[in-house]
């Protein structure tokens, strides 16, 4: 394998090692709970698993390969990072985002310069492995808010993937 393979390799391991941090902090959770809000700014753990779905959707679809497909809801104007969806809607709509990320990056050189763009520019994000570095790390301070939120709404603490 060249080096290009095994630092992709390297990368998308921890995506997916932070993807699964976040599924790992909110299960157990009932549709009350993924529903609370445990913090002023209001959001929620089911609404922040839902922004992470279209931060992977933005990222690997609009920015890296250009284009999107449409969203399998309208917008319903909901207050930033919470949803009116179901759970069972959100963690598909999730799973099946980091899929076709999985997928653009499968098929994408680390390399590669995107073909869409971000609406503000990032300097530090001018190729795939930018990208995939900046999900990382997306990634991983959201699974942080939701060990918070998991503590502040049952107790339950160190949990995610062993």
């Amino acid at each position: 394998m060249n080096a290009d393979g095994t630092e992709k390799q390297t990368l998308v391991a921890y995506l997916v090692a932070q993807r699964a941090g976040v599924l790992a902090v909110v299960d157990g959770l009932d549709a009350r709970a993924l529903n609370t809000s445990v913090l002023p700014s209001g959001w929620t753990p089911l609404g922040l698993v839902e922004h992470l779905g279209h931060a992977e959707r933005h990222w690997f679809q609009e920015v890296v390969t250009g284009a999107a497909g449409p969203l399998p809801w309208p917008d319903d104007g909901a207050a930033p990072l919470t949803t009116p969806r179901a759970a069972g809607e959100v963690f598909a709509f999730y799973a099946e985002q980091c899929r076709l990320s999985d997928a653009v990056i499968a098929r994408t050189p680390l390399s590669a310069p995107p073909r869409g763009r971000h609406p503000e520019p990032m300097d530090d994000i001018s190729d795939l492995r930018g990208i995939v570095l900046h999900m990382i790390e997306e990634t991983a301070r959201h699974a942080g808010h939701l060990d918070i939120a998991r503590e502040l709404l049952d107790g339950r603490t160190g949990l995610g993937p062993r």
